[in-house]
């Protein structure tokens, strides 16, 4: 029988979904960090399953000599030295087919609680004020929406629009990104030209780090909305206070944080959220873009799918 070991919270179905491919599960989310190794030591698992507890790297693939594939449950394997992984011989799967619907649909709540001012005047409301004229919103219809990054996220978010009547442009800097008929590719350039509301749908990587910056962001022709589902660290939030100030950006709504520890930022990211966190035009989320009931099962279901399949292949 294979065996995985799980060192993360996941939805109940596992169990079954992974007996079904013909996997046994060791259950242990309340294990430590530091623990991890030698629980995978423990026992002569062929899989390791994590959300993001621990990072998978070469050391922790030395207590698991037998693994034949770690899994991460969510789209994201910035905490996986694939590197290591490749060379260990062990597969990598991940799941972004499980959240992509939950990611798409909530970069278009964001996005019109921009234009709309929803979260402003909700907090105008609630300490009495009513404030039909200084709350005027735009609508999403007039605008063109930029994607940077096509991939699961960004086709996801491209097709959640398409009711609205908007013009939807991507860009993607991997070329074997394709086209699709509701998220036509272009290049950056292109994009700065003609875009008003620019949303980052790009994964962490040290060729990603910082790749939405100041510079990027100065070329956009029109002033911007900006929206980030992705990752923190792919965002230089050094910029944004600034381009706030000025009105480069319109609006900012942030799903992701350069460093989401909110107990252990550096002065200057405290000062960057109390900034933040006091604009109007800003709206704050905790990197919940990819999390609702129904992703948290899916990815279950998308995992055990791609486990099954990667365990009938020839040896």
């Amino acid at each position: 029988m294979i065996c995985c070991l799980v060192v993360d919270e996941m939805h109940p179905s596992l169990k079954t979904l992974m007996r079904e491919a013909g996997v046994q599960i060791d259950y242990e989310p309340d294990l430590l960090p530091a623990e991890v190794p030698a629980a995978l030591a423990k026992r002569a698992y062929d899989g390791l399953i994590v959300r993001s507890k621990v990072r998978v790297t070469a050391e922790l693939l030395r207590h698991g000599p037998r693994l034949r594939f770690v899994a991460r449950a969510g789209a994201g394997v910035d905490n996986i030295d694939v590197a290591a992984l490749e060379a260990a011989g062990v597969a990598l799967v991940n799941a972004p087919e499980g959240n992509s619907q939950a990611v798409g649909e909530f970069a278009v709540g964001t996005l019109l609680a921009l234009l709309r001012k929803v979260a402003a005047a909700d907090a105008e409301v609630r300490q009495g004020k009513w404030q039909r004229e200084a709350n005027r919103g735009y609508e999403l219809q007039a605008r063109t929406v930029g994607i940077i990054g096509a991939g699961h996220m960004g086709r996801s978010f491209a097709r959640c629009l398409r009711g609205f009547g908007c013009t939807v442009l991507g860009y993607d800097h991997d070329l074997a990104v394709a086209a699709t008929d509701y998220l036509p590719l272009v290049p950056l350039q292109e994009l700065q030209q003609r875009c008003d509301v620019l949303s980052i749908h790009i994964p962490y990587s040290a060729q990603n780090h910082g790749f939405v910056n100041e510079a990027l962001l100065r070329g956009f022709r029109h002033k911007l909305w900006l929206l980030n589902t992705a990752r923190g660290e792919v965002l230089d939030h050094a910029a944004l206070v600034p381009l706030l100030r000025e009105g480069q950006l319109r609006g900012a709504a942030l799903d992701v944080l350069d460093n989401e520890r909110l107990a252990s930022l550096k002065p200057e990211q405290q000062a960057r959220y109390e900034w933040l966190r006091a604009a109007p035009n800003v709206v704050l989320t905790p990197h919940v873009g990819g999390w609702t009931h129904e992703s948290y099962q899916r990815i279950n279901e998308v995992l055990a799918q791609k486990i099954g399949a990667l365990l009938r292949q020839p040896a």
